[in-house]
């Protein structure tokens, strides 16, 4: 991945004396460029600071990102009809059209915009909201729907409240409706701005019980309270929760003595819990298991992380280990390529197909970055009979198992609907091994292949909407059936309300105990 060029600012301490500057053409060249970064820095400051969500665009201009949309994913996108015939692109983009006959603010815009990019079914085409719109955010905090809330299937279960005084609810409670909308028809509606790979819904449901507030209002009006119906001891009861808003304090007197802070964390404090949020690794000697925990394959330092954790696995002779996946999204494919060679047991290569339909962009102005890729491009990928650009070293390259501290034990990946791209790919690639059982629910990543590697962005013009836009199409295994369905695990273990309620995680549990019986078996 090319890598990002970084402006690092100076910090001007005290005051400059004029004999220890001399004025040269050199340094008034400086002075110039430095005022000129200071202008451009003063007015993107100053234009984010006055940013107003509630502004309108007019329809016109809406229509003018919408329709140059279209032309840059038809130009560059490698599978905008993989799951969609064309046919039916065109009408969902007519649809979209059509109903853009008067302004709207950008928030209103993107949800459009990501209407119809679900309808791809690519889960790496997403859409995020302009810059200044997600740097605003960030400064405003906005109201909110109050209730956590974890999803699958048709179930809505309570995590918990945004407002603290709310205590009707218990963890693990079942809500049957909100605002008189059945749990289907209120998921449907929430899914709708949501990108996935294929047909699957679990990437979706997953990303839906992670933020359930935010989709919430993508898909609803905020209301100072909202109308719930949920089961109480077998009896299904009805209230209402009021709207989560940000609380300011102004009645504090600015004599009143400010409350002891606790002290801020070291430098190396900060990036040791960075790391941990990563990844991390507990060592169970008594049950003769190691529990890895991957969040990412991106940062972390998870080449070293690797490293120490076999070498550890195999000077302790560990027999069973555990990869818990659900929280991973995907990130740098060399990372999980690494990952695998400590496992799988025979040479393999990444994939059978990683094809770009161009290495020199249309409309390039609006993807941004472009250059470092369209430069990677030429130096990795050659044309091929199919018209194609083939990445060579994705789909040629021999990746062989780690010799010295190879894992040959038992390994029980867990993974989820959020178990997503390069994530996907480490668990198809062990999955069907003798030694390797995969646990848990659907993934989100596609069985059958995915579009992504490089993932530059689309800014549009008018509204700034950001619409990311993967460049190559990967099929992992060209043998299997493209079906549109993520991968199945080899032992399913839902969730439950019962166990949502207790504090329980059946997954892990689950593994648990496969291994208490291996123990026993001597396995």
């Amino acid at each position: 991945m090319p890598n990002e060029i970084q402006m690092n600012g100076m910090r001007r301490k005290g005051r400059c004396h004029k004999n220890q500057l001399p004025v040269t053409k050199k340094t008034i060249s400086l002075l110039y460029f430095t005022g000129i970064l200071l202008l451009l820095s003063s007015c993107a400051t100053s234009k984010h600071s006055t940013y107003n969500p509630a502004a309108k665009i007019p329809a016109a201009k809406l229509q003018e990102d919408f329709s140059l949309l279209k032309k840059i994913l038809e130009a560059n996108h490698p599978s905008l009809y993989w799951y969609t015939p064309k046919d039916s692109v065109d009408i969902y983009f007519n649809e979209v059209m059509q109903s853009i006959n008067d302004s709207l603010t950008e928030i209103q815009f993107k949800n459009k915009v990501a209407w119809f990019i679900s309808k791809i079914k690519c889960g790496h085409t997403s859409v995020r909201p302009s810059i200044a719109y997600s740097d605003y955010a960030i400064a405003h905090k906005q109201p909110r729907f109050p209730l956590l809330i974890k999803t699958w299937n048709d179930s809505l279960i309570f995590l918990g409240s945004l407002n603290k005084q709310d205590t009707l609810f218990k963890r693990g409670t079942v809500i049957t409706s909100i605002e008189n909308y059945d749990n289907r028809t209120l998921l449907d509606s929430l899914f709708r701005f949501i990108s996935t790979d294929g047909h699957g819904d679990n990437f979706k449901s997953q990303a839906v019980s992670f933020n359930f507030p935010l989709y919430y209002s993508f898909a609803f009006p905020l209301k100072d309270s909202f109308f719930v119906r949920y089961i109480d001891s077998g009896i299904e009861k009805q209230t209402y929760v009021q709207l989560n808003k940000p609380f300011i304090d102004i009645s504090k007197s600015k004599k009143t003595p400010a409350a002891v802070t606790p002290p801020k964390p070291s430098r190396k404090q900060i990036k040791q819990i960075m790391l941990v949020s990563k990844r991390s690794m507990i060592f169970d000697s008594v049950n003769n298991l190691a529990y890895m925990r991957l969040a990412t394959f991106s940062g972390g330092n998870l080449r070293r992380f690797f490293r120490q954790s076999f070498k550890e696995l195999h000077e302790n002779k560990l027999s069973n280990l555990v990869i818990d996946l659900r929280e991973n999204s995907g990130g740098n494919i060399n990372m999980s390529t690494l990952l695998t060679r400590y496992i799988k047991n025979k040479t393999f290569h990444t994939a059978d197909t990683a094809a770009a339909i161009s290495r020199s962009f249309s409309y390039s102005r609006y993807i941004q970055p472009s250059f470092p890729y369209r430069m990677a491009m030429r130096f990795t990928t050659a044309k091929k009979k199919d018209g194609k650009f083939h990445f060579k070293q994705l789909e040629q390259h021999n990746c062989k198992p780690v010799k010295n501290i190879h894992y040959d034990g038992n390994v029980f990946i867990i993974q989820g609907g959020y178990t997503f791209s390069a994530a996907a790919m480490f668990v198809l690639q062990l999955k069907g091994q003798q030694n390797v059982t995969v646990t848990g629910e659907e993934t989100g990543g596609g069985d059958y292949g995915t579009s992504a590697v490089y993932l530059p962005d689309i800014v549009l013009p008018n509204s700034k909407v950001r619409v990311v836009l993967p460049l190559y199409r990967l099929v992992f295994n060209s043998n299997k059936i493209k079906n549109g369905q993520g991968i199945a695990p080899d032992m399913y273990i839902p969730p439950s309300s019962v166990d949502i309620s207790k504090g329980i995680d059946p997954k892990l549990q689950r593994v648990k105990e496969l291994i208490q019986e291996k123990n026993k078996k001597g396995l």
